[in-house]
């Protein structure tokens, strides 16, 4: 793999040209592109292999990019514990498991955007039937076989919580050419 060192300055001017990519699949997220516009975050609208939001540097020959700069890492959204627990169930969960499955070699971050997720999973408070103890030890073992994160969060933080995991995660790769 071919990698450029960048000075600090570069790398800044750089990152202000990073775009978050939204899969074209991906709705009722408002609040997230309300985030993204109020900030100056720009972003584009593509289909994602896998994820919902991913992220890019455009080509800039001014800037030394010769090419579009595409970071293999992405972040699914789940609105909120009950949509992983529908994930789950016997009808949907081979789709499930084959977004993690083609994920395991990506950055992969599972967002669920409910701040009491963690506890409403192991206390049961779902919609579904799905055992709370069956519940944590599949999302565990998923999350040991194909190596991501979950992060629960207040969807009002979703935003910037996405648009940061991002950056830091641009800045990173510019200044050593590597996750």
């Amino acid at each position: 793999m071919i990698h450029y060192h960048y000075t600090d300055k570069e790398i800044e001017e750089i990152l202000k040209t990073m775009k978050i990519v939204i899969d074209t699949r991906e709705n009722v997220n408002g609040h997230i592109l309300d985030y993204l516009h109020q900030k100056g975050v720009q972003v584009k609208n593509q289909k994602v292999d896998h994820g919902d939001y991913g992220c890019m540097i455009p080509k800039n020959d001014e800037l030394g990019i010769p090419r579009d700069i595409y970071l293999n890492s992405f972040v699914e959204r789940k609105a909120h514990i009950d949509e992983i627990t529908g994930n789950l169930q016997k009808d949907t969960r081979q789709a499930f498991e084959n977004e993690l499955i083609r994920s395991q070699h990506s950055r992969f971050v599972l967002l669920v955007e409910d701040k009491d997720g963690y506890s409403k999973m192991i206390n049961g408070k779902y919609r579904s039937r799905y055992n709370p103890l069956a519940l944590l030890g599949t999302l565990n073992t998923f999350k040991a076989r194909y190596g991501f994160e979950i992060v629960y969060l207040d969807n009002k933080f979703s935003g910037n919580w996405i648009y940061h995991h991002f950056y830091y995660q641009m800045k990173n790769y510019l200044k050593r050419g590597a996750f």
